[in-house]
């Protein structure tokens, strides 16, 4: 007898039980609130993509040592999505014409990346993407770090939770630049930068001399960054600094680039963040088209919502009302009845088993349905229902009429 199936799932990735998907709607649904408050549109995309729309602008790690890739049967190289970003790009570039800009839009869902999980960091994860398209470095920037700073104040966070470091891709350029570096030294500096938390100082140091003699990080010029802040600072966002070790791991950033930290020790982390990219629209063809834009992932922010004792309630998704069946015979009569409830937004469950009334209401507890009401032929004869509160254990005969109105009193 050959052995069962595991039950687990796939490496890295998670089940959503009813109760855990719930969870995740009720934050995805205050970034999505957040989000439409500032006119942004949501969108959507397969998470299958051609491997070379990675290949051409994503960071080498991920296209190398991250991506799910694989030949399909028409002999096609396809990647399972692991960012947004690219797809946004192609998109933006096949409509270009048709489309009004500047765009405001965002797109919530899965998203694949085949690395060690840990704490923070899984091979499927959902993630909201939000951009800002057709706008240049200015007003655009400073909308999406005030919208990244928003969606956070949302859940009831404070700015002393957390804080959103800023830099500038184009200004690391030219610090590099003054350093005498060109082309691909200018690549593996940031490169390297970019892993510079991951690694100890004197081993961060001995790899930036094999690259740099001069250190490019003490050439940058702040100056149009501490304008930056100061702006963010009259709008509203008063935790955000300047950091110059910030670079984002994605080659196709351009101008600002940033990340948001959790302050609090027990979660050091960076939570999300994103940048400028106004060359990626234009690997379609045609001129460039600028764009800013940042995402946040599921996992990382329930760990912030959690450190911070933030989690949102959780939207409705459980049955309000049981209604059990005396006798088999009763259920069409029973769903009839559920039918004029449901019509006025109620959430019904009937009970399509023979079981008796006693192991209904069980089962009722059971799947945390607050309210149980029998409905056979007595009911149906004289309009009125015996309405049993599952918490407490109280009934209260009410017309059938006045059901779900008492439901909603209690």
């Amino acid at each position: 007898m050959s052995e069962p199936l595991s039950t687990d799932p796939y490496k890295g990735v998670r089940d959503f039980y009813p109760a855990e998907w719930a969870r995740m709607q009720a934050i995805f649904d205050s970034v999505r609130s957040t989000l439409l408050t500032w006119g942004y549109e949501e969108y959507n995309a397969s998470p299958l993509e051609r491997a070379e729309l990675y290949e051409a602008k994503t960071s080498e790690e991920i296209v190398d040592e991250q991506t799910y890739t694989f030949i399909d049967r028409g002999d096609r190289k396809v990647t399972l999505r692991p960012e947004m970003t690219p797809t946004l790009a192609r998109m933006v570039a096949g409509k270009r014409r048709e489309l009004a800009f500047p765009l405001r839009w965002f797109s919530i869902g899965n998203r694949f990346r085949y690395e060690r999980p840990q704490k923070g960091r899984l091979r499927e994860f959902y993630q909201a993407d939000i951009d800002l398209v057709g706008l240049p470095e200015g007003e655009a920037d400073i909308e999406i770090v005030r919208i990244a700073s928003e969606i956070l104040k949302a859940f009831g966070a404070a700015e002393k939770n957390f804080v959103i470091r800023v830099n500038s891709r184009a200004l690391l350029n030219a610090a590099c630049a003054k350093a005498g570096l060109k082309g691909d030294g200018v690549k593996q500096y940031l490169r390297l930068l970019d892993k510079k938390s991951k690694m100890r100082p004197e081993e961060f140091k001995v790899a930036s001399e094999t690259i740099s003699k001069k250190d490019p990080l003490s050439l940058v010029d702040t100056k149009p960054l501490d304008t930056f802040i100061s702006v963010l600072k009259e709008r509203g966002v008063g935790n955000a600094v300047v950091d110059t070790w910030i670079t984002r791991g994605f080659d196709y950033y351009t101008g600002i680039v940033f990340e948001v930290y959790d302050t609090n020790p027990a979660n050091p982390r960076a939570l999300f963040g994103g940048g400028r990219y106004n060359e990626l629209v234009a690997l379609w063809g045609g001129d460039s088209i600028p764009a800013v834009g940042f995402a946040l992932g599921d996992v990382t922010l329930a760990d912030f919502l959690e450190t911070h004792s933030l989690a949102p309630a959780l939207g409705a998704s459980t049955p309000q009302l049981y209604v059990g069946t005396p006798t088999a015979g009763d259920i069409p009569s029973a769903q009839t009845f559920a039918d004029t409830l449901r019509k006025d937004g109620c959430r019904v469950f009937v009970n399509l088993t023979s079981r008796a009334l006693g192991d209904q209401i069980k089962d009722a507890v059971k799947r945390g349905i607050p309210f149980f009401v029998a409905y056979g032929a007595d009911e149906v004869k004289n309009q009125t229902a015996r309405l049993k509160i599952l918490a407490t254990g109280e009934e209260v005969v009410v017309p059938v009429s006045e059901l779900f109105s008492r439901m909603r009193s209690v």
